[in-house]
């Protein structure tokens, strides 16, 4: 990832399996209109409710993306789904810009508040820390930090967030990608969706 690049992260909730979900997401990034390179991740452990978040890496000039529904058919019925777009973010520290293995999986930690970094560059149980600091008035949270983590280590890095601050919010996903790169997609900052 290039330094003049801005990460859009985009969350969505429903309650469509994840094979019915991924076909209606690939269809609506298609719509996105700026050169992009894109990651999906889903939430581990989900239980009733499927939760996702992509990453959609534009060049900080592409500064008109959103996430669009696109217009269904008869054949193709809507899905019901909540999307947020937390914003854009750029990165201050990246130490892992590939696909994570069967054996990974990323935790999130998205701060509201701007907390001393090193704290959570001390923690121990990860590999790789890549922060994300707000590039937008707007964004939804001031920093976004993506933890890089073995499987079996996850519940003890969970434990040491926890400990350094219990309002973030924190999730555990897995990389669920057809295709990494894409050439469009638009979004949409609203509560609930229908794609």
């Amino acid at each position: 990832m290039k330094k003049d690049t801005i990460v859009q992260f985009v969350s969505f909730e429903t309650s469509v399996p994840t094979k019915e979900f991924r076909a209606q997401w690939e269809e609506a990034n298609k719509l996105v209109t700026v050169k992009q390179e894109v990651t999906l991740q889903q939430e581990v452990d989900g239980k009733n409710l499927f939760r996702y978040i992509s990453q959609h890496r534009i060049h900080e000039d592409d500064m008109q993306f959103t996430f669009k529904k696109e217009k269904r058919s008869a054949h193709n019925p809507e899905v019901e789904m909540r999307v947020k777009e937390a914003g854009g973010y750029s990165p201050l520290q990246l130490e892992c810009d590939h696909e994570t293995t069967a054996n990974d999986c990323k935790v999130f930690v998205f701060l509201s508040t701007a907390p001393d970094m090193n704290l959570y560059k001390e923690l121990l149980s990860y590999q790789y820390l890549n922060i994300y600091q707000a590039y937008y008035e707007s964004c939804a949270y001031t920093y976004i930090l993506e933890f890089f983590v073995d499987n079996q280590h996850v519940p003890q890095l969970i434990e040491q967030l926890k400990l350094y601050n219990r309002i973030s919010e924190i999730g555990v996903y897995k990389e669920c990608n057809a295709s990494k790169k894409s050439k469009s997609s638009k979004a949409h900052s609203g509560k609930k969706v229908m794609i």
